[in-house]
């Protein structure tokens, strides 16, 4: 195991997060065209950094330095191989000392997935500013923030020492299959931030939500309430013993409840707020952290439905997960 590697993917982690809630501030403060340049702001690398210029340079700061750090972490994954080719081509002395990089090919694979979508999500962002914040691409940008974010929650899980190391196989004593639950799980809250990222930007803070996309999101609240619950307590009801499943379950169920009351808060406060002269700090300030605690919900559903498929038996070897 590469422990460096595995602290550097955690740093790239953290601050892809620091991005989501960065992003979310530039859509709170209705920044998102504070100027019409992209790359550049108004023509600069560094502008003043006043009104809401300061969040959206800010965010796009703060994008293109996981952008680097993803640049370097998929780098730092194919040491081995790049190490390989200088010395193939006489480039290296094939006796110099060990470059540890990530030795399975599937972990390096999904390392090129969440470059291709850290890309992809800044390309995103700059059709946004240049067809002027069109709802289906600023869902997209918004919708694939929370896909990119939770490829690195997994890549984390799988450079960690709890991933690699042996763990004693659990068998299903009947009853619904775990693994399906957990994945139905991930599927719905991933649906219901898709719900969130148009209901976000269907409308700036000076005008109404539409009520048909309110509607949908809240029958998407108690769907992920049915289904996340019924997850998270099936494993605390089978596998009460193991806390490498029980830990994850127990934070997604915390974490619903915490979503929840955020969501009814954050709804009562944007009702309020075309009356208001600008958006208001109570606002934006619960509005970016149902967001932020939206991510942490899908994060939490991933991480415990990797561990299903790390640990729980069944009866077709085809569905087993690769771990070597």
């Amino acid at each position: 195991m590469n422990k460096g590697l595995h602290r550097f993917t955690l740093l790239v982690t953290g601050a892809t997060f620091i991005l989501l809630i960065a992003g979310a501030l530039v859509t709170s403060h209705d920044a998102g065209l504070a100027t019409s340049d992209w790359p550049l702001s108004n023509g600069q690398v560094f502008p003043k950094m006043v009104g809401n210029l300061f969040w959206e340079h800010g965010h796009r700061l703060v994008a293109t330095t996981v952008g680097i750090l993803t640049i370097v972490l998929v780098g730092w994954m194919y040491l081995g191989q790049i190490k390989a080719w200088l010395a193939r081509h006489g480039f290296l002395n094939d006796t110099a000392g060990p470059y540890p990089g990530e030795p399975r090919r599937w972990v390096r694979r999904l390392g090129l997935v969440a470059l291709g979508a850290v890309i992809a999500q800044g390309l995103l962002g700059g059709l946004t500013v240049k067809l002027m914040l069109p709802l289906a691409v600023s869902a997209a940008h918004a919708t694939l923030a929370q896909l990119f974010f939770c490829t690195m929650v997994s890549l984390s899980i799988f450079t960690s020492p709890d991933w690699q190391e042996d763990r004693k196989t659990l068998t299903r004593n009947g009853g619904v299959s775990l693994r399906h639950l957990s994945v139905a799980a991930t599927v719905t809250v991933f649906l219901q931030l898709i719900l969130g990222a148009t209901l976000r930007h269907s409308a700036p803070w000076d005008r109404f939500l539409p009520t048909e996309l309110v509607l949908a999101h809240i029958g998407g609240a108690v769907a992920v309430s049915v289904v996340l619950g019924a997850a998270a307590l099936t494993v605390l009801r089978r596998h009460a013993g193991e806390q490498y499943l029980t830990n994850p379950a127990r934070l997604a169920l915390v974490l619903l409840v915490v979503q929840l009351v955020l969501g009814l808060v954050a709804y009562l406060t944007r009702l309020a707020s075309p009356n208001d002269p600008q958006p208001l700090n109570p606002m934006i300030g619960i509005t970016v952290a149902h967001v932020a605690c939206g991510a942490l919900v899908f994060a939490t559903t991933i991480v415990l439905t990797l561990r299903t498929f790390r640990v729980l038996r069944v009866s077709e070897p085809a569905f087993e997960l690769a771990v070597a």
